[in-house]
């Protein structure tokens, strides 16, 4: 009986592997075909195969031909269904593939896709939604690249007239000095050399703006304390608070480390106060401090402006973005906020705005240093920036 069974399965393996052979050239020989004929192949090897291993243990069993046909008649009937199966699905299978390329072609031509309402297949389906998402990613990179063209385009077009404008005006001053039409000379050559410092300064902010936009912009991190660096910036930017009856104080500034380059972030924080006092008016109050949340440290300054529209707060950070249609100073070239997101997102920070009562406020966050600075470390314990020389007030 165990004999019988063995051979039984003998016969039937040898069946079903030479049908399963056969099936596996076939696929070999299709590859490049559509897919509905390759389940059709699939289907036809499965009754294939049921029906020479079937034949083969009939013949060895010698079964009477009555029988025998009875046997293949119903192998029949099951590749029939099979294959009218495998080829419904294989067309499904087809119009779900053909459709999503057809979506696929549009995202090539216009960058747009559209998914397929229905996939035939979990696979296809999968494939569709990383297309949507492909295209998602594209719009937004497009959609960035126009407005960083545009931005590039509009920042030419107001460098060449800030750079026309003292360029018309030193031309004027110089060939009245040849023709000797000037009076006071020495006016002229303070007024010149006003205008080529102030040319000077917009060269350095093009030139650092590239280097930062370039990604080639070099830091050298250190330790300090953000005491320090608040108190230094505050002391630069005195003479301008004094020059427009400006107050500049430093309150709840904490001695905080961080690990950043103290250079590049003192320009952060001189490019906020020039802007602040400038368009703080007479009798007005720029104030800067610095606090700790959780493990960073952000920095603010609050100018007295009046406020910021809020249709322009998403702008204010753009290259050449002034707030204003004037091309002069207090203007300026639009270059010094572009710097600070630069420098502070180069830092691995975040630079941000928002109005508050009076004015807006400037953030910016950075993570604190993780070893703690004992207090008085930085001249007090909390609070105020200590005196210096000169300090408005």
């Amino acid at each position: 009986m165990v004999g019988d069974t063995l051979l039984i399965a003998l016969y039937a393996a040898i069946g079903a592997a030479c049908a399963g052979l056969l099936g596996t050239v076939a696929l070999r020989l299709l590859r490049n075909r559509s897919v509905a004929l390759s389940l059709a192949v699939v289907a036809a090897v499965t009754v294939a195969a049921m029906l020479a291993g079937t034949l083969l243990v009939s013949w060895a069993m010698l079964l009477s031909d009555h029988d025998l046909w009875v046997v293949t008649m119903v192998c029949a009937m099951a590749a029939v269904v099979s294959l009218a199966v495998a080829l419904v699905l294989g067309r499904s299978v087809v119009k779900g593939s053909r459709d999503l390329a057809e979506a696929t072609r549009a995202l090539g031509d216009d960058g747009s896709f559209t998914p397929p309402a229905t996939a035939p297949t979990a696979e296809l389906a999968q494939l569709s939604h990383q297309l949507a998402a492909t295209s998602a990613r594209l719009t937004a990179s497009r959609e960035r690249e126009r407005a960083l063209e545009a931005s590039r385009r509009e920042l030419v077009a107001w460098i060449s007239h800030d750079l026309r404008t003292p360029l018309a005006g030193l031309q004027a001053m110089t060939e009245a000095l040849e023709d000797g039409m000037v009076e006071d000379p020495h006016v002229y050559h303070t007024r010149i050399r006003g205008e080529v410092e102030r040319m000077s300064a917009m060269v350095s902010d093009l030139f650092e703006l590239s280097r930062i936009q370039a990604g080639v912009l070099s830091l050298t991190p250190t330790r300090m304390s953000v005491y320090d660096l608040v108190g230094d910036a505050i002391a630069g930017a005195d003479a301008l608070a004094r020059e427009r009856g400006v107050r500049l104080v430093g309150e709840g500034v904490e001695p905080v480390p961080v690990e950043v380059d103290g250079r590049e972030m003192s320009r952060v924080l001189a490019n906020l106060l020039v802007n602040a006092i400038r368009r703080t008016p007479a009798d007005g109050t720029v104030a800067v401090s610095a606090r700790r949340e959780t493990d960073s440290v952000v920095l603010c300054v609050t100018d007295g402006c009046g406020g910021i529209p809020p249709e322009d707060l998403p702008r204010v950070f753009d290259t050449g973005w002034r707030g204003t249609d004037a091309r002069t100073p207090p203007a300026g070239a639009g270059l010094g906020l572009a710097i600070v997101r630069g420098i502070v997102e180069a830092h691995r920070g975040r630079a941000a705005v928002r109005n508050v009562p009076g004015g807006c406020r400037f953030e910016v966050h950075r993570t604190a240093a993780r070893c703690k600075v004992a207090r008085g470390a930085a001249g007090v314990e909390m609070g105020g920036v200590p005196p210096r020389p000169g300090a408005g007030g």
